[in-house]
C-alpha cells in the first residue's frame, strides 16, 4: 500500500493536490454583524448545524468535523479520493442520450438534458474508466448525483457495461459507486432494459472469478439498487445512506404502516445481511484496496 493511504485520517488533516485552494492567507468568516454567511465559503451541516469553511470541508472529503455527516461528494473528486493520484482516464465521455419516446412531463426531456449538460458540463450522469489502487490495475466508475439524480438511462447503462466489458478483456476488477435515484422514466423501458444488461455483463465478469467490489452511497435507490449495485462479491457503504428500491414514505403509503427506525439506512441493512461493512469516507480506499488484496491473493 502506497504511503499515502496508511494514515486512515490522512485525507482529514492534509491538504491534497487534488483539493487544495490557495486564499491568499486569509479565511473569510461570517458577517457578524448581518448573520449573513458569504456565498461558497461556507456552508451549514444539515445533520449538526455546524457551521463549516468550504475548502476546508473539501479537503476532509466532504464530511463534517463535528458529527462526521457525510456530504454528497462530486463525482470527480471521489474517484480521485480512491485511486491513485493520475492514473484515471475517463472512457465514453461522448456519449449522449436522445428522445425516442419523445417524453414530455413539465419540460421537455432534451431540455432536462441541457439543463443538467449546463449544470454539470458532462452529458450523462455516470463517469468511468481505467485506474490503478495501490498499482491494482481496475475499472472504476461513480454516479454524478447532480445529473437528473444519478438516473439511469440508456447511456449511463451502455457506460457501466463497457466499464464491465473492459474489466473482462482485462482481467481486472471493477468497482461502481452507486448514488441514484434509480432508472430514469423519461426513457421508459428502454431504462429499465438497462438493469438486465448490466447483470449479463457482471455475469460474464463473475464467470472469469473477478471481483465486483459495490460501494454504496447516499441514496442508492429504485432501479439501481434494485440490480447491480447490490451484486457485489462485496458490498460497502458510507453511513446512513438511503439504501432501498422505493421510498420509506411511499412504502408507509403503501402498506399503511409505521417502517422501524432507520430502515433503509446502512446501519439497518447491515443488521439484516444486505451490507456487508459500513465504511467511513475517509478509511474508503485503504479498505477497498485491502479487500482487493484479499480477493486477487
Amino acid at each position: 500500500m502506497n504511503d499515502r493511504t496508511n494514515n486512515g485520517d490522512f485525507f482529514a488533516n492534509e491538504p491534497s493536490d487534488w483539493f487544495h485552494r490557495d486564499h491568499g492567507g486569509q479565511v473569510p468568516a461570517p458577517n457578524e454583524r448581518s448573520g449573513r454567511v458569504p456565498s461558497g465559503l461556507w456552508t451549514k451541516c444539515g445533520e449538526c448545524d455546524a457551521t463549516l469553511h468550504v475548502p476546508d470541508l473539501e479537503r476532509a472529503l466532504y464530511v463534517c468535523h463535528e458529527c462526521n455527516h457525510h456530504f454528497a461528494f462530486p463525482v470527480e473528486q471521489r474517484i480521485a479520493s480512491l485511486v491513485d493520484e493520475g492514473s484515471f482516464t475517463e472512457m465514453d465521455i461522448d456519449l449522449k442520450p436522445t428522445d425516442p419516446l419523445e417524453f414530455v412531463d413539465s419540460k421537455p426531456y432534451p431540455k432536462r438534458l441541457s439543463d443538467a449538460h449546463r449544470k454539470t458540463g458532462r452529458f450523462d450522469a455516470y463517469v468511468a474508466g481505467p485506474a490503478k489502487m495501490d498499482g491494482i490495475a481496475l475499472q472504476i466508475g461513480a454516479f454524478d448525483f447532480k445529473f437528473l439524480g444519478g438516473s439511469m438511462g440508456s447511456v449511463v447503462g451502455e457506460k457501466i457495461t463497457r466499464q464491465i466489458e473492459r474489466a473482462v478483456d482485462g482481467n481486472e476488477p471493477v468497482i461502481i459507486v452507486s448514488a441514484s435515484g434509480g432508472a430514469r422514466m423519461q426513457e421508459g423501458v428502454l431504462s429499465l432494459m438497462q438493469m438486465a444488461k448490466i447483470n449479463a455483463a457482471l455475469a460474464r465478469h463473475r464467470s472469469r472469478g473477478l471481483p465486483f467490489i459495490s460501494i454504496l452511497t447516499h441514496p442508492t435507490t429504485g432501479g439501481v439498487a434494485a440490480s447491480f449495485a447490490t451484486l457485489g462479491d462485496v458490498s460497502l457503504a458510507e453511513p446512513k445512506a438511503l439504501i432501498g428500491f422505493a421510498g420509506p414514505r411511499v412504502i408507509e403509503q403503501t402498506i399503511r404502516q409505521k417502517l422501524p427506525p432507520g430502515f433503509q439506512r446502512s446501519e439497518y441493512l447491515l443488521d439484516h445481511g444486505m451490507v456487508d461493512r459500513i465504511v467511513h469516507r475517509h478509511h474508503l480506499r485503504d479498505e477497498v484496496i485491502r479487500i482487493l488484496h484479499l480477493l486477487l491473493d
